[in-house]
């Protein structure tokens, strides 16, 4: 049973909150809290397995409250969010404080039975992460990520690295891109993330990487030195045009509950990008990329898969493992080193 504290300031939302997880037999809504003092006395008291997180809250922000539970007391946390700019990057930001999940608040866009879904999903999937506390550190601007890598020197015209992740990705994906000079090969990255939510992440890592980094628009090309993140509702595919690569979005059915899909994007690089292809599939819940990443693999690519000691959860790379298409498993920090070390090898 996930034991399940809902906090947030608006009473109409903790009852919506509580009634939609209460119909599922493996949750319990153990308790609510209005803002963040009565979340810390229910937290001692009630010992919830997931925290259910509004960022909008009175006496104390959301993001204070949880750099503060992050360093002393860490906990899973799915952050609760409504859907304006300013709510989207501030949600952005809780995922890099230790936050595992987004889910949108319903409302005009999205109603109460898609966010009911979204959000037992986000739930499960924060109940079996592996939260660990977490000191805030301030962001390395883009020029200092600029000088550490400015002695690396690549010839990458023809190759495309495509990243996949969930549940944990976003600290995932930072880290990974940190490790990547700006001559890097162009890189596609499925996230899983409601929305609207995606160009604030895309924003986030633009300020901390050494590459460009901006949400995918129909049509992009994939260049050195670019990162395009698929667009929440969207599937992002890979398509080749002459010696060219770029990229083609749609929206269709959802693919293991998500779009966009990690599946969905690998299986387009099998098809067209075949050996000039990286795969790596990081932390997350699920099956999601499995099938792709086998694909890939059988297709040429290098296939890379996160071990799971530094996995936030080890679903989504278990399951590429399980199936027989990942070459490679490697801790977070040496990500990027070995997609480094492979390009190199593939550009003599």
């Amino acid at each position: 049973m996930i034991k399940v504290l809902v906090v947030d300031d608006s009473a109409v939302v903790r009852q919506v909150l509580t009634e939609e997880l209460s119909k599922f037999e493996d949750i319990d809504v153990v308790g609510s809290a209005i803002d963040p003092y009565m979340a810390r006395e229910k937290i001692i008291q009630l010992k919830p397995d997931v925290i259910t997180l509004d960022i909008e809250m009175p006496r104390m922000d959301g993001l204070s409250f949880l750099r503060k539970l992050m360093k002393h007391h860490p906990l899973p946390v799915v952050v609760v969010s409504s859907l304006t700019p300013q709510n989207s990057e501030t949600a952005v930001k809780a995922l890099a404080l230790g936050a595992v999940e987004i889910v949108s608040k319903p409302g005009s866009q999205f109603s109460v039975p898609d966010v009911a879904k979204s959000l037992v999903r986000a739930v499960r999937a924060a109940a079996s992460a592996n939260v660990t506390k977490r000191d805030s550190s301030p962001d390395q601007s883009k020029s200092a990520i600029m000088s550490l890598n400015a002695n690396f020197s690549l010839t990458t015209t023809h190759k495309v690295v495509a990243i996949g992740a969930s549940t944990g990705g976003t600290i995932a994906i930072e880290n990974v891109l940190r490790g990547f000079p700006a001559n890097c090969p162009g890189i596609v990255i499925v996230q899983h993330m409601p929305e609207f939510f995606t160009a604030s992440f895309a924003e986030r890592l633009n300020k901390i990487s050494a590459m460009e980094v901006r949400e995918a628009k129909e049509g992009d090309y994939i260049t050195p030195g670019l990162v395009l993140i698929a667009p929440g509702n969207y599937h992002m595919l890979v398509g080749k045009s002459g010696a060219r690569y770029y990229v083609r979005l749609k929206q269709g059915p959802a693919v293991h509950h998500q779009r966009p899909s990690v599946d969905v994007l690998f299986q387009s690089v099998a098809k067209n990008v075949g050996q000039n292809a990286i795969g790596v599939i990081l932390t997350g819940m699920g099956a999601d990329g499995a099938k792709g990443m086998l694909e890939m693999h059988d297709a040429g690519a290098y296939t890379i898969a996160q071990d799971e000691k530094s996995c936030i959860v080890f679903g989504m790379p278990k399951e590429a493992i399980k199936m027989g298409g990942v070459d490679k498993i490697v801790s977070l920090e040496n990500v990027a080193s070995n997609v480094l070390q492979q390009v190199e090898k593939v550009s003599v």
